[in-house]
């Protein structure tokens, strides 16, 4: 499976932004999909992930709450949905698929696309 985030942008703390990943591949609806973000010389953090029915979502606890994570399998994507948005949730947003299970960390991924850009300005 192929993955390309979008949906990034400049937005003012308080503001709201939906990110989308869009897969390629037939196989799409088989995964668990996780989104991650990353900051300059930080390690990619664990944001959200859901299965492949979408009957089960798992969260950060930093952004619980705040971000829901949903798919539409029919458009072979999936999408974060971030509301209440803060300066701390800056950072580039990468999607990616579950080995296995829904874990916390990237090793638990693969299929790692282009990020996207997502700036909460204060």
């Amino acid at each position: 499976v192929q993955l390309q985030a979008s949906g990034g942008g400049l937005v003012q703390a308080g503001g709201s932004l939906r990110l989308s990943c869009a897969a390629s591949g037939r196989t799409f609806s088989s995964y668990g999909m996780g989104w991650f973000r990353q900051t300059p010389g930080k390690e990619r953090e664990f944001v959200a992930a859901i299965s492949w029915s979408g009957g089960r979502t798992h969260y950060a606890d930093s952004v619980k709450g705040r971000f829901t994570i949903s798919r539409d399998n029919a458009k072979s994507t999936v999408y974060l949905q971030m509301n209440s948005l803060k300066p701390e949730d800056t950072a580039v947003y990468y999607c990616a698929a579950a080995r296995y299970n829904l874990g916390s960390t990237s090793q638990a991924y693969w299929g790692w696309g282009q990020g996207t850009l997502v700036t909460v300005s204060s």
